[in-house]
């Protein structure tokens, strides 16, 4: 069994070089046997994990926490990650976790989402009416793929979309790798105390949304029910959004596929926009791919990488929605698997087949190579999507 002291430091994180394929080195990490060790920017040590059976084991292994609270929890970009916030149910293990899962897991099931499909539909109809109320080109990004997410969770949530510009922007500070400790703590306060008025609101003038609901039901106390609105608020757009660019983007190039429904496992494997996000730290010793990790060693489970293993995914840099891709890891796995996936599924699922056959010849306005992707945070996305019709 390989010990630390045998391994050799790579350096991470690693830069995509084009939509939608994951950095050229995880092929090669994924070669190596057992584990790979690794740097960050932040200044700690970390264990990169890059095979799909590996990930798996890591995100549903009890001895392995998500609680950025315990010594040796990783850091990604140079500075850390959303400041420590009750009710942010992520960053907690079972049994408390479960809490708050089971409190939330009925608004997101497949009888209810499939409810909110037709105001789904409404909303991606509305920006494309807007789009084509503009002209005969646009931003996608600021046009489609943000708003259509933003206004699904404000309208589940009870957030006033008028309010979008303000947490969108400051959702950008908190995924951002460049953004110091000092930017994102102030931009998570100024969400709370943004959602703290809200919820004040709510409780005088209650609506029906999710956040009413939930302080209905007093299943999550006051104190956390900002920092639980605030985890689906950012969730609910940010992720989607990058989903929704990258898709249009990567159905342009493979027009064959456009209008069939099975495109969407398969765009949310080869994207794999939250690669960086599943965070982990060893709170006992435990052996994963055959390397011993100590209790307070951080591991990195690489989204991307898992989702471009060629055990499980023939071919994984071809798209090919004929390929059963049900099994990839892009919403997590085990007890922290994203609690919306029903619902990204639903968006992706109405957005891209919205948009083309309203627009059928909507074309990229840029080189793909010119295209601002999102090489700067926790999440890959695009910055901007230039579209000509």
């Amino acid at each position: 069994m390989p010990s630390a002291e045998s391994t050799t430091l790579v350096e991470f994180p690693a830069r995509r070089e084009g939509a939608p394929f994951p950095p050229p080195e995880y092929a090669r990490l994924r070669e190596q046997p057992g584990l790979v060790r690794s740097q960050l920017p932040g200044g700690n040590t970390v264990w990169l994990v890059t095979r799909h059976e590996e990930v798996r084991a890591v995100l549903t292994d009890p001895r392995i926490s998500s609680n950025p609270g315990h010594e040796g929890f990783p850091r990604i970009g140079r500075t850390g990650g959303v400041p420590d916030v009750p009710g942010w149910f992520v960053a907690l293990d079972p049994p408390e976790h479960g809490r708050f899962r089971k409190t939330l897991i009925p608004e997101f099931t497949v009888r209810k989402i499939r409810e909110l499909r037709p105001a789904i539909q409404e909303i991606v109809d509305g920006r494309i009416d807007a789009m084509l109320a503009g002209g005969n080109s646009a931003d996608l990004v600021a046009e489609f793929a943000l708003p259509v997410p933003s206004l699904v969770i404000s309208a589940l949530l009870g957030v006033p979309y008028a309010d979008h510009e303000f947490f969108e922007s400051k959702t950008r500070t908190l995924v951002s790798f460049f953004s110091t400790d000092e930017e994102k703590e102030k931009a998570g306060k100024e969400i709370l105390r943004y959602l703290g008025r809200l919820i004040t609101i709510k409780k005088k003038r209650p609506g029906e949304d999710l956040i009413t609901q939930l302080l209905a039901s007093e299943a999550i106390s006051p104190a956390e029910m900002s920092g639980v609105s605030m985890l689906l608020l950012i969730a609910g757009h940010e992720t989607t959004a990058n989903n929704i660019a990258l898709g249009v983007v990567t159905l342009l190039l493979n027009p064959d596929w456009i209008g069939d429904d099975r495109v969407v496992e398969e765009m949310l494997r080869l994207h794999s926009v939250a690669d960086l996000v599943a965070l982990r730290v060893a709170t006992e010793d435990v052996e994963i791919g055959g390397q011993l990790i100590r209790k307070g060693e951080g591991i990195v489970p690489l989204i991307a990488a898992a989702n471009h293993d060629g055990c499980p995914f023939s071919n994984p840099a071809e798209f090919d929605p004929n390929r059963s891709a049900r099994h990839h890891v892009a919403f997590g796995y085990g007890v922290h698997q994203c609690l919306g996936q029903n619902l990204v599924r639903a968006e992706l699922e109405i957005a891209y087949r919205t948009l083309f056959e309203r627009i059928p010849t909507l074309a990229l306005d840029a080189p793909v190579a010119e295209l601002p992707f999102k090489y700067d945070g926790v999440l890959f996305g695009l910055h901007g999507l230039p579209v000509r019709w």
